[in-house]
């Protein structure tokens, strides 16, 4: 059947990806996009995301895409947990390399160089996220003290300081460096066959 789109008089088949900008944490770190809204006649939609060496795009999920991530420049490793097997995989990408993260599972990736773009490119015109930050902070201290025996006080201080928005972190101003093991995959969870050859 013939998308109605495309019998329209005017139909829009070209767009700027960098016209809307979805998020900027600074002049370096930042998201534009291209999606349903800004081009009806798009099967799909993506994110074209500019990180700086140590920049995370903040563990997530999708209740309603596949996504896939494609590196054009820069060095990314990408980490996914897998809800079947339970373990987190992760993979050391550079340009040309892709992931793909499954609709529903939790995911996330950091810059491991500077002047990293990626395309995160989905199955749909407009992906729904949630975020783990918002998982977190909506997490009540007596639940997480009731489910894994958490200190109440503890955890309300540490989740305290949650900025919701903040897609790409670390937060301006947040005082930990990011060090080398936050990236670096778990003993138990990824196989010499899950990381990419260079």
């Amino acid at each position: 059947m013939m998308n109605p789109i495309l019998q329209a008089p005017n139909v829009p088949l070209a767009a700027d990806s960098n016209a809307v900008v979805n998020y900027q944490r600074d002049s370096r770190n930042y998201i534009t996009q291209l999606f349903g809204e800004q081009l009806p006649t798009i099967a799909n939609g993506f994110f074209n995301v500019y990180l700086s060496k140590g920049i995370i795009v903040q563990p997530h999920w999708h209740t309603n895409v596949t996504e896939m991530v494609v590196v054009i420049t820069g060095e990314i490793t990408a980490s996914v947990f897998n809800p079947f097997t339970r373990e987190r995989l992760t993979y050391r990408l550079k340009p040309g390399q892709v992931v793909v993260f499954p609709k529903g599972w939790f995911h996330w990736f950091v810059a491991e160089t500077d002047d990293v773009y990626v395309l995160t490119i989905f199955d749909q015109p407009t992906p729904d996220i949630v975020f783990g930050a918002d998982f977190l902070a909506a997490t009540p201290p007596e639940v997480a003290h009731r489910a894994y025996c958490l200190d109440e006080e503890a955890y309300a201080r540490a989740v305290a300081s949650i900025k919701n928005d903040a897609i790409l972190g670390p937060p301006i101003g947040c005082d930990t460096q990011v060090s080398d093991q936050s990236t670096s995959p778990s003993k138990t969870s990824v196989s010499p066959s899950n990381k990419l050859k260079s």
